[in-house]
C-alpha cells in the first residue's frame, strides 16, 4: 500500500471497505432483498460448508438477524483446503469450536460495503484478539484484487435484507503482527531488520508469542531516510548489528495491546529497549523520542492475533 494518508485510513477503519468485479455464476445468483444472509447462504449450494460451520458455531442465528453485515463468504473448495492443511481436520467438528468461530468472524464486517467501495487499505473485522479488539483484515488492490494476502473474489454484491455477500476462495486466517507485517510490502526493511542474520536477539521468534505487544513500524521510506542519513549506511548490513538491535527494540511495546483511542498527551511509553517514548497529541499523534526526534504516527491500530501495529514515518532512535 502506497497511501499513508491518516485521515482517509481512519475513515476506512471506520467503515470498512471492498470492491471485485462480478462474475455470473449459477452457484451465486442475485436474489431479492427480502431474504437474510443465512437464508442464502443456506440456499446456495456451494455455500453449504459455510452453513455447517456457522450453524456449529451458533452464528447462523447472528447472521439471520436484524443488523448490518458485510460476509466474505468462502466456497465449499475453500474449506476442503482449509480442512486439508491440517491432518487433524477430517471435518469441521475436529476444528475447536472457539476458533471455528473466530476465524468466521473474520469474514464479516459490521457495515455494509458494496464492491465499488474498494481501496487499499485494513478493516475491523468482527473477529476479536487481545483486549477484545477488533482483528484487522488487509485488502488490497494494485496488481490485482487480493485479501488477506491471498484470498479472492469469484462473485460479488449478493444482497440481502440484512446486509450483503461476497463469495471468496479461500478461508481467510487471523493474521499475528509478524504475519501482518510480512504481507505488507511497504515493511519489507522493517522484516529485513528484524530478520538479519547478525542478530543475536531472535526478534521474530520473540513476535512470534503470545504477547500481547504493540509495534511502532517504520516504513520503507522510514529506513530509507535513515540509511542516507549516515554516508557509511548503503544497507542494513552497514549498520552495526548492536546498533540495528537497539533501534528495533526501541519500537516495541511488550506486554501490551496499546490501541491509538488509548494513548492520551503528555502520556510516557515504556519500550522494549528499556527506552521510553512521550506521546505528543498537539498535531495528530506524535511521538518524542529521547534523542528529540518528532515522529508521525501515519496509521493506526492494525490489529492482530497477539498484538497491535502503528506504522510510523520516521526510525526511532534512543
Amino acid at each position: 500500500m502506497k497511501n499513508f494518508n491518516l485521515k482517509i485510513l481512519v475513515l476506512l477503519l471506520a467503515f470498512g471497505t471492498f470492491m471485485v468485479g462480478c462474475d455470473d455464476d449459477d452457484d451465486n445468483p442475485t436474489v431479492p432483498d427480502s431474504k437474510s444472509i443465512a437464508e442464502l447462504a443456506s440456499e446456495t449450494d456451494n455455500l453449504s460448508i459455510l452453513v455447517q460451520a456457522l450453524e456449529l458455531t451458533d452464528l447462523d442465528g447472528t447472521l439471520d438477524g436484524e443488523g448490518t453485515f458485510t460476509v466474505f463468504a468462502p466456497d465449499n473448495a475453500a474449506f476442503d483446503s482449509l480442512l486439508a492443511s491440517n491432518d487433524d481436520w477430517n471435518s469441521l467438528t475436529d476444528i475447536p469450536t472457539e476458533t471455528l468461530r473466530n476465524v468466521l468472524l473474520f469474514h464479516v464486517l459490521g457495515s455494509t460495503v458494496e464492491s465499488t467501495d474498494l481501496t487499499d487499505t485494513y478493516v475491523n473485522t468482527l473477529a476479536t484478539g487481545p483486549n477484545d479488539e477488533n482483528l484487522s483484515l488487509q485488502i488490497q488492490v494494485e496488481g490485482g484484487i487480493v485479501f488477506n494476502d491471498f484470498a479472492m473474489t469469484n462473485n460479488t454484491d449478493i444482497e440481502a435484507n440484512n446486509g450483503v455477500i461476497h463469495t471468496i476462495d479461500a478461508v481467510m486466517m487471523p493474521k499475528n503482527i509478524v504475519a501482518l507485517a510480512l504481507s505488507n510490502d511497504n515493511f519489507s526493511i522493517l522484516v529485513s531488520a528484524l530478520t538479519d542474520g547478525r542478530h543475536t536477539t531472535d526478534f521474530v521468534a520473540t513476535l512470534n508469542a503470545a504477547g500481547p505487544y504493540t509495534v511502532f513500524a517504520p516504513t520503507n521510506e522510514a529506513f530509507e531516510a535513515l540509511l542516507a542519513s549516515n554516508d557509511d549506511w548503503n544497507s542494513l548490513g552497514d549498520i552495526p548489528i548492536e546498533t540495528l538491535a537497539a533501534v528495533l527494540s526501541y519500537h516495541v511495546v511488550d506486554n501490551a495491546n496499546v490501541q491509538s483511542s488509548e494513548l492520551t498527551d503528555g502520556q510516557t511509553i515504556g519500550l522494549f529497549s528499556g527506552g521510553t517514548i512521550e506521546v505528543d497529541l498537539d498535531n495528530g499523534a506524535e511521538l518524542i523520542t529521547t534523542s528529540g526526534q518528532t515522529v508521525k504516527v501515519i496509521i493506526t491500530d492494525v490489529q492482530g492475533t497477539n498484538g497491535v501495529i502503528h506504522a510510523i514515518d520516521k526510525v526511532m532512535l534512543p
